[in-house]
């Protein structure tokens, strides 16, 4: 299967195709509303605001796997997200993005860029002593290891790149830029 194949239900439940971003870059992050990573939002809209019209698409996925960091219901978090970061990107239901129940495009993205590292820096430190708590064996496998796991889709469909939530915003920008 290609991203295209997959589909995602919107926060109100409805189908979304991936179909429909076919020729767009898209930026697909499992987010949430009360994680230390939650300020990216603002770096999101940003990104959306200057790269929409040129044919870039984000979708936050918004998932409650990482320590019970996003607990409202759909609706709870899309206001939040709205009146917090005046999000216009699209978001979808809150779903799972690890384990027996995780929507299938993450399967899909995980098969095709597995973890690589949280980088350099406090914030990676801080991450791999966390993680190494919680999975011994968390650097050997594609599991999405936080809230804010970042994939990069190209216009061709293709996961061109992972960023793990330590990374800068600026490097996804200019990997997002760069497709465009």
């Amino acid at each position: 299967m290609a991203i295209y194949d997959y589909t995602v239900k919107d926060g109100k439940g409805a189908d979304v195709p991936l179909s429909q971003y076919e020729g767009k870059v898209l930026l697909i992050v499992n987010t949430a509303t009360g994680c230390g990573f939650t300020p990216q939002y603002k770096d999101l809209e940003e990104m959306y605001e200057a790269y929409h019209d040129k044919g870039f698409d984000i979708l936050d996925i918004p998932c409650n796997q990482f320590a019970g960091q996003t607990p409202g219901t759909d609706e709870e978090i899309h206001q939040f997200c709205q009146l917090k970061y005046k999000t216009q990107f699209p978001q979808m239901k809150k779903s799972e993005v690890n384990g027996e129940n995780e929507l299938p495009l993450y399967t899909y993205l995980k098969s095709q860029k597995g973890f690589e590292g949280f980088g350099k820096g406090p914030a990676a430190l801080a991450m791999g002593v966390m993680l190494k708590k919680i999975d011994k064996d968390y650097e050997n496998n594609p599991a999405i290891k936080w809230n804010f796991t970042k994939f990069v889709v190209d216009r061709q469909g293709n996961v061109v790149a992972r960023f793990e939530p330590t990374a800068k915003m600026a490097a996804v920008e200019e990997c997002v830029k760069g497709l465009l």
